[in-house]
């Protein structure tokens, strides 16, 4: 069996003064969230200018508590697309869900919740709504869980809960 040899970086990280003080402040303040310390992190101890430490990526992913696969595509987007990118997850606008309710649709939720409720019917319930708003042809299909959190957001509290009380009245003290 041949040793296994080490392999040689494709992405070699090399910062200047101006990017090594922005990637210190950033860690300094601490504000920023984990995964961009981490990756901040990460390209100070890739850094091999001479002012950098040039760690390897195993001493660093031990260190860190990370994987060698993160610090290799942290390296990698340095690189090929700069700092910010480096350090700013992207947002892929396919993973996210399209919204159910547009602002047109909302408007029309809340204008059916305020309305007064069906015959036989004290007030909307989130199930009614629910049925309400595709019999409307509001949207083509609706939970009553995104109902209530629609009107929960727009604060509109015209509804009941699931357990019969009014969202308007305080429970008693026990």
């Amino acid at each position: 069996m041949t040793a296994k040899q080490p392999s040689v970086k494709k992405y070699i990280v090399k910062l200047s003064g101006d990017e090594r003080e922005r990637l210190n402040a950033l860690i300094q303040k601490g504000k920023a969230p984990a995964r961009q310390l981490l990756k901040a992190r990460i390209l100070l101890k890739t850094d091999a200018s001479a002012a950098g430490d040039a760690w390897s990526d195993s001493h660093i992913a031990s260190a860190l508590d990370t994987s060698i696969d993160t610090i290799s595509r942290t390296r990698q987007q340095l690189v090929e697309e700069g700092l910010d990118a480096a350090l700013i997850r992207k947002h892929s606008p396919n993973s996210a869900r399209k919204r159910i309710f547009d602002g047109a649709a909302e408007a029309k939720l809340i204008a059916l919740a305020c309305s007064p409720p069906p015959k036989g019917r004290k007030r909307w319930t989130l199930t009614l709504l629910e049925t309400a708003v595709v019999e409307l042809n509001i949207v083509d299909r609706a939970s009553d869980n995104t109902i209530g959190r629609t009107l929960k957001k727009t604060h509109s509290s015209r509804i009941s809960r699931s357990n019969g009380s009014s969202p308007r009245r305080p429970t008693p003290p026990s």
